[in-house]
């Protein structure tokens, strides 16, 4: 499996806009961040918008905040959202001719199976989950001051050499 661009992109989208709490974000600032091209981020950002994860303002001041709490904000929820919209295989579109081995695959059933285990496990976890935790992420996505070096510079190979 592996997700569509959209998908990480709302994810990457909705954690900058959880570690910026309490201040308007822009477009620019996520594509920066993400390394995405702002129009790509736009549509997300729009959709994002529709189904009520975010605010945003237009404007010169405008940019985007997240409509409720991350805490209320389900990961999996999300993924089905942006992930829904594309089968998993041809067998699972209704719109597709489908398979001939449809009326007695059990790869499909198997498949199914599959698809549930991954967002009910997603379903486990909130936006919050994603950006708390104290292991200095929040500091990557945090806009409102310095970006900080996580942990120290690597001095392995310059001690030891003094010490020889």
């Amino acid at each position: 499996m592996r997700l569509t661009t959209r998908t990480n992109l709302a994810m990457r989208t909705l954690m900058v806009c959880a570690v910026n709490q309490g201040r308007t974000v822009r477009k620019h600032e996520i594509a920066t961040a993400s390394e995405a091209s702002e129009n790509h981020l736009a549509q997300v950002i729009n959709a994002l918008g529709q189904h009520g994860y975010v605010k945003t303002t237009r404007g010169r001041n405008g940019g985007l905040r997240l409509a409720c709490a991350p805490s209320e904000i389900s990961v999996g929820e999300v993924f089905r959202r942006f992930e829904g919209v594309v089968p998993f295989a041809d067998c699972f579109d209704p719109d597709s001719q489908g398979c001939p081995l449809l009326p007695g695959c059990r790869l499909r059933q198997a498949l199914s199976a599959a698809v549930d285990a991954f967002y009910a496990s997603l379903d486990g976890h909130t936006l919050a989950d994603m950006v708390t935790g104290g292991d200095g992420f929040d500091h990557l996505l945090d806009f409102s001051r310095p970006i900080t070096p996580l942990g120290t510079p690597c001095t392995r190979g310059s001690s030891r050499i003094a010490a020889v």
